[in-house]
């Protein structure tokens, strides 16, 4: 059956791209128009259907906030316990090094800056740490800006080099095209001509320039690195939470860092369901196997997960670093511009689903890849994109269009009751909204650096969730499915950074 998908795919290859491609555009309008069609053919199907998708959030949300509370007490015990001695009490631990892959553009030398410290003050070793400063070549004073940098840091650590990535035909500009040739450079430098790393004892970790890492991280990912019996396949994820600039942001923005800083932090339990995101480690063995990051994406987290499983026969996993990576919400010179940065954030976050068609042709042509986990995996990636743009529309409008489209409806008793029932049930899910906000406060740890009275009245800032949710998530959503359908590319934008 593989082989005769893999033809189908070989011989129709534009046909069956942009079929993957129109579909999740197609699936979201639909899903987004339902209340409107749905009201006059299948009425009572739309009832239910909004209904029970009700209570599917509501699940959800008390799922996000019990693994949300698991997890950060996790987070609580892994960040008092000594790493670096419990990593040296392991057999090989002094071997083990860790490169660490900067890619920026147009970034402000403090914001590298702040980064770089961050790494200098590990427990871990910081001379078997090895920076590689990925630049691109398009920037003007990238190099000068590199020099400051190196000049200043490079004594700390193994060694801390260069790359300047020029644009080649093909490659998209990018995250991923940068650091896919800064990684080929360090694993070049380091690991072929010095021989300054081990390959069977190295990591590799891929950071955006606002990433301030716990103290314990490499430690701990040394522990992790050298106890796993599956190490050479295994990429790392901590909790990647929006804690840096959490209280200088807009409220519409402070409240998207809070949902996606929950959200982070609950991944760790959820098995499969933890993809990497933004910054990540894995086995510099798995990166150099599988020919590094691909160049010619923008959304490279997801791509290179899935490109690692399907390369290694399903045989790639994601462990969960139980401590927090603080993260900049995105953040500009004034008001509206907060506010267009974080729309261009989304609609970059949500282009990631130009990779869907990928994952199923590989789902499809890849054999002896587990059936259940392979399929699980898309399922979780299939899900969150394809609903992203729908699940606004669903909660917040679609009970209350069905009485204008079609005021007869309302003369039933699901028509009649169905506003009512479902805002009953989204109420409910007020209560694990209250449960998040102790536990996301209780994360952040910076109650005496904020007023009382800013932190008593936090919670009514999820008043603007129905503006914000529609402009901040779902319009941009919408576009990055819409242009896709439409066969469309957007061109990359980095989150401005101050």
């Amino acid at each position: 059956m593989t082989q005769v998908f893999n033809t189908l795919f070989t011989r129709y290859p534009v046909k069956t791209r942009r079929f993957f491609e129109i579909l999740p555009g197609i699936v979201s309008w639909t899903l987004i128009l339902f209340p409107v069609w749905g009201s006059f053919f299948m009425p009572v199907v739309l009832a239910y259907f909004v209904l029970f998708f009700d209570i599917y959030w509501l699940t959800n949300s008390f799922s996000l906030a019990t693994s949300a509370l698991i997890a950060s007490r996790r987070i609580a015990l892994a960040e008092r316990e000594k790493w670096i001695i419990r990593a040296e009490e392991l057999p090989d631990a002094q071997k083990v090094a860790h490169v660490i892959i900067i890619p920026n553009y147009k970034e402000r030398v403090e914001k590298i800056r702040q980064a770089l410290h961050a790494i200098a003050k590990q427990t871990f070793p910081t001379k078997r740490i090895y920076i590689v400063l990925a630049m691109e070549k398009r920037e003007e004073g990238a190099q000068e800006k590199a020099d400051v940098l190196t000049k200043e840091f490079k004594h700390m650590f193994g060694d801390m080099v260069t790359s300047l990535h020029a644009i080649v035909p093909g490659e998209v500009a990018g995250k991923s095209s940068n650091e896919a040739y800064a990684g080929r450079m360090a694993y070049e430098k380091w690991v072929v001509k010095s021989k300054k790393i081990d390959l069977d004892f190295a990591t590799v970790t891929t950071v955006d320039t606002d990433s301030l890492f716990d103290k314990q991280y490499f430690a701990y990912l040394t522990y992790a690195f050298l106890k796993s019996p599956r190490r050479y396949n295994t990429f790392w994820q901590s909790a990647n939470v929006s804690h840096n600039n959490f209280w200088k942001v807009p409220a519409p923005v402070r409240v998207m860092a809070f949902f996606n800083s929950l959200m982070r932090t609950a991944l760790l339990m959820q098995g499969d369901g933890l993809i990497p995101n933004s910054t990540y480690s894995l086995s510099l063995r798995l990166i150099v196997d599988i020919d590094f990051w691909d160049t010619d994406v923008i959304p490279e987290d997801y791509r290179v997960f899935f490109k690692a499983f399907f390369h290694k026969k399903g045989q790639a996993w994601v462990d969960p670093i139980f401590l927090k990576t603080s993260i900049d919400a995105p953040q500009s010179e004034g008001f509206w511009a907060t506010l267009k940065n974080k729309y261009e954030q989304e609609r970059r976050w949500s282009w990631g689903v130009s990779d869907y068609p990928l994952f199923v042709k590989w789902w499809f042509t890849v054999p002896g890849v587990p059936f259940v986990r392979k399929t699980k995996l898309l399922y979780h990636v299939v899900l969150d994109h394809f609903m992203w743009p729908a699940n606004w529309f669903i909660l917040t409008v679609a009970a209350n269009v069905i009485p204008f489209v079609n005021p007869a409806f309302t003369k039933t008793a699901i028509g009649y009751n169905l506003p009512r029932i479902a805002g009953m049930i989204l109420t409910f899910c007020l209560f694990s909204t209250l449960l998040m906000i102790s536990i996301d406060a209780r994360n952040r740890g910076d109650a005496r650096m904020v007023s009382k009275t800013r932190q008593f009245l936090f919670p009514l800032e999820f008043l603007l969730m129905p503006i914000t949710g529609f402009f901040l998530s779902a319009l941009p959503a919408m576009l990055s499915h819409t242009q896709l359908m439409f066969g469309k590319r957007i061109e990359y934008k980095v989150t401005e950074k101050v």
